[in-house]
Parts: C-alpha cells; sequence; structure tokens
C-alpha cells in the first residue's frame, strides 16, 4: 500500500532533493511540500499524511513546536525529524515532543527510505550517534520512577528507545518475534502507552532506562 508523506524543510534545494527521492520509489506520494510549519496542524488534519518529515529548524515556528502541537491531535503519524543539529538537547526535545526518529540531514540521501520504512515498520531510527548519546543520557538519570520492568522489559525498552523494529529486537534479544510482541504489550501497560513512540518518549522523560 503506498504511504503518503508530508515534508518540512526550508532548504529549497534539500526539500526538492528529498521530494525526487521519495518520486522515485512507487511506495510513496508526497501529499505536500512546504518552508515552514506555520500551517501544519491544518495539513495534518486534512491530508493524515502516513509520515510526517520534519525540520527541527524553521523560521516562524520550530519543529519541536509543530510536532507537540500535532501530537495534541494525532499520535498515529510517523514523525522524524530532519535536522544538522547533532547533540543531546535537541535529539532529547524532538523524541521527548513525540519524534517517532531522527535523522541528521548529511545521512538523508543514504538513509531516508530505511529510516521511513523503519518508522513504519515500529522502530524508531535514529543514527547511531544519537542513539547512544539518548541511552547515555537515559542511564544517566535512571531510577527516577519504577514500573516493576523485569530484566527482559528494561532490555526490550532499551532496544526499541534505540530504533529497533520488533524483528531487529527479536533478531539481538535471541527470542521469538511474537515473545517479542507479548513482552512490549506488557510494557506499554505499565508504562499506561499505546505505541512505540509513546514507550519512547515517556522512557525519555522519565529516565527508565
Amino acid at each position: 500500500m503506498t504511504k503518503q508523506l508530508l515534508i518540512y524543510e526550508d532548504n529549497d534545494a534539500l526539500r526538492k532533493s528529498l521530494e525526487e527521492l521519495l518520486m522515485l520509489s512507487d511506495e510513496f506520494v508526497v501529499l505536500g511540500s512546504y518552508e515552514n510549519c506555520l500551517q501544519a496542524e491544518a495539513h495534518v488534519h486534512s491530508s493524515q499524511p502516513d509520515v510526517i518529515l520534519m525540520d527541527i529548524d524553521m523560521p516562524g515556528m520550530t519543529g519541536i513546536e509543530a510536532v507537540k502541537k500535532i501530537r495534541q491531535f494525532d499520535t498515529a503519524a510517523a514523525i522524524i525529524m530532519l535536522t544538522v543539529f547533532d547533540d543531546n538537547k535537541h535529539v532529547l526535545d524532538a523524541i521527548c515532543a513525540g519524534a517517532s526518529g531522527y535523522l541528521l540531514k548529511k545521512h538523508a540521501s543514504e538513509k531516508l527510505i530505511p529510516a521511513i520504512k523503519e518508522v513504519l515498520d515500529g522502530g524508531a531510527p535514529m543514527s547511531p550517534a544519537i542513539a547512544k548519546m539518548v541511552i547515555h543520557s537515559m542511564q544517566q538519570n535512571a531510577g527516577i520512577k519504577q514500573y516493576n520492568f523485569s530484566v527482559r522489559e528494561k532490555q526490550i525498552l532499551e532496544l526499541l528507545c534505540k530504533g529497533n523494529s520488533y524483528k531487529m529486537i527479536s533478531a539481538q534479544a535471541g527470542i521469538a518475534f511474537e515473545t517479542v510482541r507479548s513482552y512490549i504489550k506488557n510494557i506499554y501497560e505499565k508504562l499506561q502507552v499505546h505505541s512505540a513512540t509513546e514507550a519512547v518518549s515517556k522512557a525519555i522523560k522519565e529516565r527508565l532506562i
């Protein structure tokens, strides 16, 4: 099934490159491509995209602010942040705002399509360096709030926070795909969330791993 996307990026050349890259695949349709996110709420309301590509630093309203507004009424759309920033603050701000994944612009040409497919498969794609920083930050602040996770549940949650899909978690943890689903269902119940995005966001906000 064709997946529908919206793009928000103030760099004209990059925005057009992203459009062209996605147009090369018959798996994706770009519903709209914009230089700012001032009308993002209206766009998402009307088009109900599967995936949103969102630059962090844009004039008028930042991508992080736009994500917060979108998440007030839409938790289903996957949101991948595109940015030049490579530091903890922006990483954590973006993910805590509700971003589904995070990709540095310099890697967009080679990793955008895999990242989109990953997020649609239930993962939370991030560059390795960013995933490492996020996990390090979480580990430094562990234990603020306890949800009585088992050792295996903590492992699964950490793998989820690193951007792994269920299939990748299954392979890395050495357990069956359906077992992964069962563990993640338990994690969702303990965290009182309903998606991988919400679980990752809550885990980071509360420094659970």
